[in-house]
């Protein structure tokens, strides 16, 4: 192991790395103090590092000047101590070290600290804007420590991986020319250049597949990459993708490639053994069952179509519906009844009306026949049917949504999620699956148009390129997502290869031979000097270590997080600049309106 020095000492050990087999051992530990306790004649400190924690002794036998300096330390004081590791009087099985200690004999404070803002502990009662103001402190805990060596695995099990499997990482550039992603561009002035742009990548999706034209067929690349949008928990403006493009492949080819990523990674940083093939569902199969295209199959409460039974019932919410052409849909809430009282049905109802839903219907499930405020309009031969299509039994709760299909299927698929958290069944274990069959466009109701899913060199299934003129909607791309308890890990597809098809595509997408030119001449004209077939993916490095650590957020998982309006609340990113580098680069602000 190589040792740091410090003034002609070297520290031997780590302070969580030390055991019984250490006993009798002269170490040298360096750290953070944690707590110091002084009990009289005796003085402990709890000393830490990033591997954990050893208790330092101080007591009768201890040299006095040495403890007279062990007194004066406080909480987050550096320090380095050298000593002779001995079995502890006191057992403490809540930490690794904790039947040894360090019996000090000589200590050397490295760095003094003031009292800090807050406690390092993992339990900290802080709350999470003043952790990120004092982000190098948070990143003490033990906690954020381990889930950043854990990121680190994650990186080197990653790179490991794909070299064994022929790929080649090569850089791509972060100042490029700014080009129609699907978000907005985080923009970067030319100095040079006055009045003109760079953009940062949203992806290294271009220079990827140029990557496969200039001949090297596997590529991968841990990239930074950036988008200018509303953040979430699962979000940032700058994140990280693992990033792939393979030549001479189909849809199968990368699939197993990705299979087998993510059962080494989770095998080697984890210990889980994750089977494989993955399952695989259409995008069409996901939104009916689940009403997402990232579902969540760790539990089953699939969304049940109950349109052909009440389309002639007698209760007009659900009979005109279907008549309009619309649908009506269920889930089947199982043992939810003692937890869903007609209240907590009440608050289900408000939350299906904001996400766009007129109302919520039920079936509630307490006594020996089921309850419910249609049934009075239902035959019971209709009722009977509804139980048996969302197979419901004493105890259950049924949530009802009559409306448009995507309504439906929204409303329900987040329905599903708050009554299963509500209800505490979703297990801790991880499931994968593809979803493949991605519609290629998706139909604008304000603008009457059909917009693009995907970037415009995805490319549509063969036996759907007869429709990319006459049914939009009849098109699906060679498109797949991979999904990981509910949360999308990844996006690919096979690409355009074709400078014919390609130029359907961009006039299908409304973009005329100059616009698409101008966007993106300098792949398409690369396209005309043979261009292999390809296709690859992105996998979100942060979002696969969150859910790897098991993290609500991303910022738990990133050293140095943005928050919710893209700032970063310790270095005050972003801020102003002064006159002289605005006329440098010939910018003048213009003041908002209040």
């Amino acid at each position: 192991m190589k040792l740091d020095r410090m003034n002609g000492l070297k520290r031997t050990h780590y302070c969580g790395t030390l055991r019984q087999e250490n006993i009798s051992e002269k170490v040298i530990v360096c750290g953070w103090v944690q707590r110091q306790r002084d009990l009289g004649g005796l003085i402990f400190i709890d000393l830490r590092d990033r591997t954990g924690i050893v208790q330092l002794a101080f007591d009768d036998n201890t040299e006095k000047s040495i403890f007279d300096k062990a007194f004066s330390i406080r909480s987050e004081f550096v320090v380095m101590a050298e000593g002779t590791v001995r079995m502890r009087s006191s057992v403490n099985k809540e930490i690794p070290t904790g039947d040894i200690e360090i019996e000090v004999t000589a200590l050397k404070i490295l760095g003094k600290s003031e009292t800090p803002p807050f406690e390092i502990l993992n339990d900290t009662k802080a709350n999470e804007e003043l952790r990120l103001k004092y982000r190098y402190l948070d990143l003490r805990r033990p906690t954020l420590q381990n889930n950043i060596m854990m990121r680190h695995k994650v990186t080197k099990v990653t790179r490991d991986y794909f070299d064994e499997n022929g790929f080649v990482e090569i850089e791509t550039p972060t100042l490029i020319k700014s080009t129609p992603e699907g978000a907005r561009d985080y923009l970067v002035p030319s100095r040079i250049h006055k009045g003109n742009f760079f953009a940062l990548p949203q992806s290294p999706q271009l220079y990827k597949q140029l990557l496969m034209l200039s001949g090297f067929d596997r590529y991968m690349q841990i990239a930074r990459c950036y988008r200018d949008e509303d953040l979430r928990a699962d979000r940032q403006p700058e994140f990280t993708q693992i990033d792939l493009e393979m030549s001479f492949v189909e849809m199968e080819d990368v699939l197993k490639i990705g299979e087998g990523y993510v059962k080494r990674l989770f095998k080697e940083v984890l210990g889980v053994d994750i089977a494989t093939p993955l399952p695989r569902l259409t995008y069409t199969e996901a939104m009916n069952d689940y009403g997402s295209d990232k579902p969540d199959t760790r539990f089953d409460m699939k969304i049940k179509d109950l349109s052909d039974i009440v389309e002639n019932c007698g209760f007009g919410v659900f009979a005109d519906t279907v008549k309009n052409g619309g649908t009506v849909r269920a889930i089947n809430a199982k043992n939810a009844a003692s937890v869903y009282t007609r209240k907590e049905i009440d608050k289900l109802t408000e939350e299906a009306k904001g996400i766009g839903a007129k109302g919520l219907a039920f079936i509630r499930w307490v006594e020996d026949a089921p309850t419910c405020s249609f049934s009075k309009f239902m035959t019971e031969e209709e009722m009977n049917a509804i139980i048996d299509r969302v197979g419901a039994e004493k105890g259950d709760v049924v949530l009802i949504v009559a409306d448009r299909k995507n309504i439906c299927l929204s409303v329900l698929g987040a329905l599903r999620l708050t009554v299963a958290k509500r209800l505490n069944i979703i297990p801790n274990t991880f499931n994968f699956l593809w979803i493949t069959e991605f519609p290629f466009f998706e139909y604008n109701e304000e603008t009457g148009n059909w917009d693009a899913m995907h970037h415009p060199f995805t490319s549509p299934l063969d036996e759907c390129v007869q429709y990319l003129d006459t049914n939009p909607e009849k098109v699906f791309a060679k498109a797949y997502d991979l999904v990981l308890n509910g949360v999308e890990l990844s996006s690919g597809s096979i690409r355009i290869t074709d400078p014919e098809l390609q130029s359907k595509m961009f006039s299908a997408l409304g973009l005329s031979d100059e616009e698409a030119h101008e966007k993106f001449g300098f792949l398409t004209d690369a396209f005309r000097f043979g261009a292999p077939p390809h296709g690859g993916m992105g996998i979100g490095l942060d979002r696969l270590c969150m859910i790897m650590a098991g993290c609500d957020s991303l910022r738990d998982v990133i050293a140095f997080p943005k928050v919710s309006n893209s700032s970063e609340l310790m270095s005050g990113a972003p801020s102003v600049v002064d006159e002289l580098q605005l006329n440098d680069l010939a910018i003048s602000l213009i003041e908002e309106n209040e």
